[in-house]
């Protein structure tokens, strides 16, 4: 089953973009290979505020974000989850808003602390922690809370009930597939949380990075049809006696950029680990990156 990407989307950087009748955007200028065309962040309501994921620190992004409440109050800062391209901007933009952040909680939190990690931001603590199923209202606005790890422990979507919507952070995206990196990363939690998103029956997502995703379920069975495509194509390497994870990328994302291998061996490896969980690989001692792997 194919993923049905969806990737066209009209914006220009730092202007506010009216998409729904209670929702606005701002992308900051902040494009590249996990990002797409930068952070999009979100702003809910009119006159009272929630505004999600800020994004990163960058000075024109959050002057921009300035602008587009200006006259307003901002009530809440709401955070996805806490990697550098959606969090960091939320200091500054407390300071200047003095609104509160609501968030599930620190980097890495779930994982028994702060870990080694390329892109998270560990400087962000909420002023609310948040779990899943606990609700947010505003004025004309309400958020659910629906806990979602995988990508990140602390991973939370927001479901806005007014218009039966989503904000999927970088848990469900239309223009690509999430990034599972462990530590933190977990591809037992991103996949428990993928059948999770099944059960629910909002009509649209708006991810953090790149356009909306108009019919998720199709969206999100493909996502969970393509990493079970994935464990099959490790054990077909693995048979083929490529029992490596450098050996798997170069076949399993050979029409991947180079530059993103790095990464693939990552989400590789998060998927190992799961199949180490479930018996489908054994691997001498504890599973690791530079293991190498069996098909029982």
């Amino acid at each position: 089953m194919s993923i049905p990407f969806v990737r066209d989307v009209e914006f220009e950087y730092g202007v506010v973009d009216q998409i729904s009748p209670l929702i606005r955007r701002v992308i900051c200028n902040n494009p590249g290979g996990f990002t797409f065309h930068g952070t999009g962040t979100y702003i809910i309501g009119q006159g009272e505020v929630a505004v999600i994921d800020p994004g990163p620190l960058d000075d024109d992004h959050i002057a921009a974000l300035e602008r587009a409440v200006e006259g307003e109050t901002v009530t809440h800062i709401l955070i996805t989850h806490t990697h550098r391209d959606h969090s960091p901007a939320a200091a500054p933009f407390k300071k200047s808003t003095g609104a509160p952040t609501y968030g599930y909680g620190p980097h890495g939190g779930d994982r028994g602390g702060p870990k080694v990690e390329e892109g998270g931001d560990y400087e962000f603590v909420p002023d609310h922690e948040i779990k899943d199923g606990d609700v947010i209202e505003g004025k004309g606005w309400t958020f659910e809370a629906i806990h979602t790890p995988g990508h990140t422990s602390n991973h939370i979507c927001f479901a806005l009930r007014e218009e039966n919507a989503i904000f999927s952070g970088d848990h469900v995206m239309g223009w690509s597939t999430s990034v599972i990196s462990p530590p933190d990363g977990n591809m037992a939690d991103y996949m428990n949380s993928l059948s999770k998103m099944l059960t629910r029956d909002e009509e649209i997502y708006w991810p953090t990075h790149g356009p909306a995703i108009t019919d998720p379920k199709t969206h999100v069975e493909a996502f969970i049809a393509h990493r079970n495509g994935r464990e099959d194509a490790i054990v077909e390497c693995i048979s083929e006696g490529r029992n490596t994870i450098p050996a798997m990328v170069e076949v399993m994302y050979a029409d991947v950029d180079p530059r993103l291998h790095r990464a693939a061996g990552r989400s590789v490896f998060a998927h190992l680990l799961h199949m180490a969980e479930t018996g489908r690989v054994t691997t001498d001692g504890t599973p690791s990156p530079d293991g190498t792997y069996a098909v029982p």
